[in-house]
C-alpha cells in the first residue's frame, strides 16, 4: 500500500476519534491514547518499504499490542474505532468493513478457518463473540453480551444469547464521526 493510502486510513481513524483531522489533533490524541497509537502502527504495517518497516517497530514497542489480540495481516476498512484499552481478540481472516465500533472484551474468531465478514458502519457492544462463518450487514448495532452465530441482516438491532433481531430502528446510532472516503 502507497503511503497516501496508509495516509488516509490514519486520517480516517483520526476522524473516527477526533470529528477532525488536524495534525495538533493527531499529536495530542497519539500522545493521550495508546489504543490509538497501536492502530497508527497497524496502519503503517500494511505500507511498503520504509513506512512497514517503521510500522514493525512501533508495533513491537507498543504495549497495548498485548490486549488488543488484532493480527496486522487482518483487513479493516476505514475508521476504525476502539472504544477501551481492554481485550480483543480477533482472527487474522476476518474482514471489518468502514466505520465500525469494537468495544471492549470482543471476540471474533473460527475454529474451521471460516471467519466473519462485518460490514460498514456496525457498532459491537462489549462482550460480544461472534463465531466462525457469518455475515454481518451494513449499519448493524450489536447489543452487550451477545453470542452471534448466524448471518446479521443490514439495519438491524440485534442482542441476546444467541443474537436476535430486536428490531429495525436507528441502527448504527452509536457510530459517531463515521469516514466518507
Amino acid at each position: 500500500m502507497k503511503f497516501s493510502e496508509v495516509k488516509k486510513y490514519v486520517q480516517s481513524d483520526l476522524y473516527r476519534y477526533s470529528g477532525n483531522v488536524k495534525i495538533l489533533s493527531f499529536l495530542l490524541l497519539y500522545l493521550k491514547s495508546s489504543v490509538f497509537r497501536w492502530q497508527v502502527a497497524f496502519r503503517l504495517c500494511k505500507g511498503k518499504r520504509i513506512i512497514k518497516l517503521f510500522g514493525i517497530f512501533l508495533w513491537l514497542i507498543n504495549r497495548t499490542r498485548k490486549n488488543i489480540g488484532i493480527y496486522r495481516e487482518t483487513n479493516i476498512g476505514f475508521g476504525l474505532f476502539i472504544g477501551h484499552n481492554a481485550p480483543i481478540q480477533i482472527n487474522p481472516g476476518t474482514i471489518i468493513g468502514n466505520n465500525c465500533n469494537l468495544s471492549q472484551c470482543v471476540t471474533i474468531g473460527t475454529n474451521d478457518n471460516t471467519p466473519a465478514i462485518i460490514g460498514n458502519n456496525v457498532y459491537i457492544g462489549p462482550n460480544v463473540c461472534i463465531v466462525e462463518n457469518v455475515v454481518i450487514g451494513d449499519n448493524v448495532t450489536i447489543g452487550a453480551g451477545s453470542v452471534v452465530t448466524k448471518n446479521l441482516p443490514d439495519n438491524s438491532t440485534v442482542a441476546g444469547n444467541y443474537a436476535k433481531v430486536l428490531n429495525y430502528n436507528n441502527p448504527g446510532r452509536y457510530i459517531n464521526n463515521k469516514w466518507n472516503s
